[in-house]
């Protein structure tokens, strides 16, 4: 089996305190370079003060209420700057926190079709609280080292295919065609027809390109290269947003400000949970199959993007350890309850902190520049969403294709490895979720091996964990079978 070398170090003497207490200097990094980092990871990420309250505030719960949409940006900018900046500090890694996709949609689209917006976060809470029980006992980290080392790195590679295709759909050179085959076709009609998508292309060529030549800031010169000319060409086209009935208009965001730049964020929803759940509209089957989702989703979304992180910024040994990680599962886990606490959903590792780690950011310090980035966003709104989600979108495709490289550390010549590393690697962009993902490796990881007279490689928690995906997987039925409405 091939595996993976040690992360590198550099010999070189920390200058200062800072760059003693963030290993700057240790991690073979600089200052430039981490602010740098920081600064691309926040634009990236900068789209979900827009998106998560687009998805939050969409839905109705069961009384019919629904969350205000500026609460909600400020709320998700607000709980991002926070959560980004504690978990740069307690575990010293550059990964941002923010509302995590999955988990907001199940909970805008599922969970409140059951209960109201508040005991909803209440149960968004009590998720939390389980990982970091599981996390501060060892167990979480007992079952992130039973999963073998081709499946931590498969969980790697589908996670830049994840990133990819999140890119292409963002940026509409992917889109759902309406029919049952093709699901998905080329921009619209099978060809590239509109003028955002055609500037994704742009900078996607001319960040690829200042990669390849290894310009130091290629992916943030890119990304601002990107967005003057969206300003520029929304200026002269006046494109406007494809969700106001304009064909070919920008997606999430339009380049352009008008009014004041500055507001003073609406923090009403902080604390605005209900743990009082009323039983007799709600079964407590079904608050405990909920739970039970949010949790898995929670657990294993972040376990797996926090390995690829860790072996994209080379900072994960061959077992795909990382530093801190013990520090780093259970505030993972803690996010998710501050996030509940402020009605933005659970606050989470993002896969989009890999722009910045492709910038060269391996530190914490890059997540006090990211951070404080979100902070000022609950201020600044309108520059906030300046930057196109087809621009920032072109950056995600350029890191998905970074991650892409660790297959090689994977011997795919057993049958019994290849399934489900490739089971892992697709299912995982094909199904929207990082979760779906790590549950189809691991379901067939345990059958496969098992069957194939291989048992003994199968750890006793695989076993277990194999297990619990299958619940997860058979919810729906599970849920009906027990009259779950």
């Amino acid at each position: 089996m091939t595996t993976a070398p040690s992360p590198t170090r550099s010999d070189v003497e920390p200058t200062n305190a800072l760059d003693r207490f963030f290993e700057i200097s240790k991690r073979g990094s600089t200052i430039g370079t981490e602010i740098r980092g920081g600064l691309v990871t926040f634009v990236t990420m900068a789209y979900i003060v827009i998106l998560n309250p687009i998805i939050l505030s969409g839905s109705a719960d069961v009384a019919g209420k629904t969350l205000d949409f500026s609460a909600v940006g400020a709320a998700t900018a607000l709980t991002a700057g926070v959560m980004t900046i504690l978990f740069g500090l307690i575990t010293r890694l550059p990964f941002g926190f923010a509302a995590g996709l999955g988990i907001n949609a199940f909970v805008a689209f599922s969970v409140v079709g059951q209960v109201t917006w508040p005991e909803a976060m209440a149960l968004v809470m009590i998720n939390g609280l389980v990982i970091v029980l599981l996390a501060a006992t060892g167990l979480r980290k007992m079952i992130f080292d039973a999963v073998p080392f081709q499946l931590k790195i498969a969980i790697t590679v589908g996670i830049g295919l994840f990133i990819a295709f999140i890119g292409f759909v963002n940026s509409g050179f992917v889109t759902s065609t309406g029919s049952a085959s093709p699901p998905v076709g080329l921009g619209v009609g099978g060809s590239v027809a509109t003028v955002p998508t055609v500037l994704f292309i742009a900078t996607l060529i001319i960040t690829g390109v200042l990669v390849a030549r290894k310009v130091k800031g290629g992916l943030l010169i890119g990304l601002v290269s990107g967005t003057v000319l969206a300003v520029i060409v929304e200026a002269i086209w006046h494109l406007g947003a494809a969700a106001d009935g304009n064909e070919g208009g920008w997606g999430l965001t339009v380049p352009a400000l008008s009014g004041s730049p500055f507001g003073l964020p609406d923090l009403s929803l902080i604390g605005a949970v209900d743990f009082g759940f009323d039983f007799s509209k709600v079964s407590l089957v079904a608050i405990v199959m909920i739970v039970f989702t949010l949790v898995f989703s929670n657990f294993f979304d972040a376990m797996g993007t926090m390995t690829g992180l860790a072996k994209e910024a080379d900072l994960a040994n061959e077992n795909g350890d990382f530093p801190r990680i013990k520090s780093a599962l259970v505030v993972e886990g803690v996010g998710a309850i501050i996030g509940g606490g402020t009605s933005s959903s659970s606050s989470t590792v993002f896969i989009e902190s890999g722009a910045g780690i492709g910038e060269g950011a391996r530190t914490g310090f890059a997540n006090l520049i990211t951070g404080g980035m979100f902070l000022l966003a609950m201020f600044l709104t309108p520059l906030t969403s300046i930057v196109p989600t087809e621009i920032a979108a072109a950056a995600l495709v350029i890191v998905g294709a970074m991650m892409m490289a660790q297959i090689k550390y994977i011997d795919l010549t057993e049958f019994s490895v290849l399934l489900p590393v490739f089971l892992t690697v697709t299912v995982m962009p094909l199904t929207y979720s990082i979760a779906n993902g790590i549950g189809a490796g691991f379901v067939s990881w345990v059958l496969v091996q098992a069957f194939s007279g291989k048992a003994r490689r199968i750890s006793p928690l695989l076993w277990i964990v194999a297990a619990g995906f299958v619940i997860f997987f058979a919810r729906g039925p599970i849920e009906a079978l027990f009259g779950v409405a």
